[in-house]
């Protein structure tokens, strides 16, 4: 499984950032996928993901970004995008895409959790 993150970069306080998360491999599946960052010092969070990627009728946002950022799919592609506005100094942080696959190994179907290796993401103020 390889995933390719793109987009991040550093922006000022205010402006806009757009992300995307590439999934390829033998993927049979994306079962969930999302975004999650992780700032110095802090735990990693949740920042918005499909709990249904297939569907993608059920998202989750953490609290500090709804009403700014939004996440979209194109499931075709197994790419997910999160389109970040209004960013905030506290936005800085490392952001790793987290999916959840079913994948052929080749034997027998494998569900796992991937990390990306992440993009880092800095707001100026």
């Amino acid at each position: 499984v390889q995933l390719v993150e793109s987009g991040g970069g550093l922006v000022q306080a205010g402006g806009s950032l757009r992300l995307s998360c590439a999934a390829s491999g033998s993927i049979s599946s994306i079962n969930a996928m999302g975004w999650y960052r992780q700032a110095p010092g802090k735990q990693r969070e949740l920042v918005a993901a499909f709990t249904s990627f297939t569907s993608g009728d059920t998202t989750n946002y953490g609290d500090s970004v709804k009403g700014r950022f939004t996440i979209s799919r194109d499931n075709a592609k197994r790419t997910v995008h999160l389109q970040m506005n209004s960013l905030k100094p506290e936005d800085t942080a490392v952001y790793y895409c987290n999916p959840d696959l079913t994948v052929w190994t080749g034997s027998y179907y494998n569900n796992n959790n991937y990390w990306g290796q992440g993009t880092q993401v800095t707001v100026s103020s």
